[in-house]
């Protein structure tokens, strides 16, 4: 089945304002392999029908008042806030974590200390085990923006995190269709968007030097020109 062409804005309609999301990258050593988790949208969707993506997804209102079983980390908070205020660096840690569990029924937790607390609505499934998110694995690797000339635009952090931190069976809601760990050397031959296959680029130097990390002082902004995308560090 051909693949969906991906949607332009129509000439004459002012560019939507971005919309804040999140995505995370779960990532696994096979032997010497880096596998990530991926998982195809389906072609209904009006953004990146078809395309294989990681799982993630819009920031809600009350992603940044639901509480957490620990903290970000400082120097993820430090480079979140550059862009950010504190409470939308949060709630974007938040939203990645939620959408994970939403669209592959991973867990990204730890046990919650107030169970006697309400939780959002959005929320109550994850929290129905006595879990709250857990914020203290996930780091920060990269942004990009959606173009202008498309209909439907999100600023997108992109988070990445070890498998080994992440407890559940996949799953999920069925909005990503065959959720599967894949090698990197094999993500070429899936339909992927553009900024996808950017951001694929720093995931195995990441793996495999996880001191990169913590010594991070900047984060790589994608910004596409109209023929690719320039890298801005941020």
């Amino acid at each position: 089945m051909a693949v969906k062409p991906e949607p332009v804005r129509e000439s004459g309609t002012k560019a939507p304002r971005p919309k804040d999301a999140a995505t995370l990258i779960i990532f696994r050593l096979a032997g010497k392999n880096v596998e990530v988790l991926m998982g195809q949208r389906h072609r209904k969707h009006k953004f990146l029908p078809q395309r294989y993506v990681f799982p993630g997804g819009r920031v809600e209102r009350s992603d940044s008042r639901v509480r957490s079983a620990t903290k970000l980390r400082p120097e993820v908070e430090e480079l979140l806030t550059r862009k950010a205020t504190p409470a939308r660096a949060r709630a974007l840690v938040a939203t990645a974590i939620r959408e994970t569990f939403e669209e592959t029924g991973l867990i990204i937790g730890k046990p919650d200390i107030e169970p006697h607390r309400s939780v959002p609505g959005n929320w109550q499934r994850f929290f129905e085990n006595g879990i709250a998110p857990s914020f203290e694995n996930l780091n920060y690797v990269a942004r990009a923006v959606t173009p202008a000339w498309r209909p439907i635009r999100f600023n997108a952090r992109f988070f990445m995190i070890d498998h080994k931190h992440v407890n559940g069976e996949l799953g999920g809601d069925g909005e990503l269709l065959d959720l599967v760990y894949v090698p990197l050397a094999e993500t070429g031959n899936l339909e992927l968007p553009l900024i996808t296959t950017r951001i694929l680029e720093l995931v195995e130097g990441l793996v495999r030097h996880p001191q990169n990390f913590k010594s991070r002082r900047t984060v790589p902004n994608f910004v596409h020109n109209g023929t690719f995308h320039d890298l801005v560090e941020e």
